[in-house]
């Protein structure tokens, strides 16, 4: 059978959890924002500031990726700004074949010039749906949910998650805390998720990324969460692989195992910063072969130079994947996103399993 190729991968569908709204700007338009906010940017042309913004995130270090976001998140303070990114996400996600996506983002980070909290969620929101309309009249139509994430070096959970749940019948589908995980432990949040928990309201927290299992174990067991943002560094309870005759899961892999709790692995992003030594060596690939929940996703776009079909390449490529482990991955993503669960089926029924059908011939 002829390898996969990154263009046959773009028209396949697919579904992304775990995507960064101000990690997915086009350089182009961080050009036009900056200067009509008066921000200085670290190059003066697209191609160029491309080319920093992935150069300067490909450190090793979860803090120095961070830092990249200085530059977008001064271009969206906005109410143009802010519909502007989202309605280009929109678009963007739609032409790789993306079919469903939950974008998130920080309210809490786009307040500088004046807009409040409910003014941004209002602006990304109608962002969300020009592109969205945008796109299905162009052929590619997508579902576009909401997480709002609250900043875990911050204090303002609680009232990200009263926001999110007021907005939850109007395209927030979930929340979420990011931000660098040392020192910033999920437990400082208990509030806001006990919270969310008496709201029946979905959420995933960043988890061992950078920190490890003892990350992961407080997002479960004191936390709730439903998802682990990442959970890359799971494998660190887990010895030994099916290849070398068998593997041991520690108590909390075979828990996360056990429970089908989805992980939301963004092999790119996990090598930038130093969660993983290389695509190949991702244990995106072990996780896959004893059948954790397993989704891909992009992360930050534009700080990793990637896309949804990119990172599906680089997997094909790296363990020889097909279109079975492709269309295994984004049924992981579907049964795992935060809409209801009618809605998840009908995706996965009428969009995803008749269009992998005919690629599996």
């Amino acid at each position: 059978m002829a390898a996969i190729t990154h263009s046959d991968i773009v028209k396949a569908p697919k579904a992304l959890l775990h995507d960064h709204l101000d990690g997915g700007l086009r350089p182009a338009t961080i050009l036009e924002l900056a200067d009509a906010v008066g921000h200085r940017l670290p190059a003066g042309d697209a191609e160029a500031l491309g080319a920093w913004f992935v150069a300067s995130a490909d450190s090793g270090s979860l803090e120095r990726y961070l830092e990249t976001f200085a530059h977008t998140v001064a271009v969206m303070q906005t109410e143009t700004g802010l519909h502007r990114v989202a309605k280009e996400c929109a678009l963007d996600l739609a032409a790789d074949g993306v079919v469903y996506a939950e974008v998130r983002y920080a309210p809490e980070q786009h307040l500088e010039r004046g807009l409040s909290l409910d003014g941004v969620v209002d602006a990304v929101n109608a962002g969300f749906a020009e592109g969205s309309a945008e796109a299905a009249a162009l052929g590619r139509p997508i579902r576009v949910g909401v997480l709002l994430t609250a900043m875990r070096h911050a204090a303002r959970s609680q009232e990200i998650a009263e926001l999110a749940v007021r907005y939850r019948d109007a395209g927030v589908v979930g929340f979420d805390i990011a931000g660098a995980e040392a020192g910033f432990p999920p437990t400082r949040h208990l509030d806001a998720f006990e919270y969310l928990q008496r709201e029946n309201f979905h959420f995933t927290i960043h988890a061992g990324e950078a920190f490890g299992l003892p990350s992961i174990w407080q997002a479960l067991q004191w936390c709730g969460a439903d998802r682990l943002g990442h959970g890359v560094r799971l494998v660190d309870d887990i010895t030994g692989s099916p290849a070398d005759g068998g593997a041991m899961l520690g108590r909390l892999s075979a828990y996360v195992r056990d429970k089908r709790i989805p992980l939301e692995l963004c092999p790119s992003s996990n090598v930038q910063t130093g969660a993983a030594p290389s695509i190949a060596e991702h244990p995106i690939g072990l996780l896959h072969d004893l059948r954790f929940r397993v989704t891909v996703n992009t992360d930050n776009r534009l700080m990793s130079g990637t896309s949804m079909s990119r990172e599906m390449t680089l997997l094909c490529e790296a363990f020889g994947w097909g279109w079975a482990e492709l269309r295994w991955l984004t049924i992981n993503a579907m049964k795992s996103a935060f809409i209801p669960f009618d809605e998840r089926l009908a995706i996965i029924d009428e969009i995803i399993k008749p269009a992998y059908a005919k690629l599996l011939g």
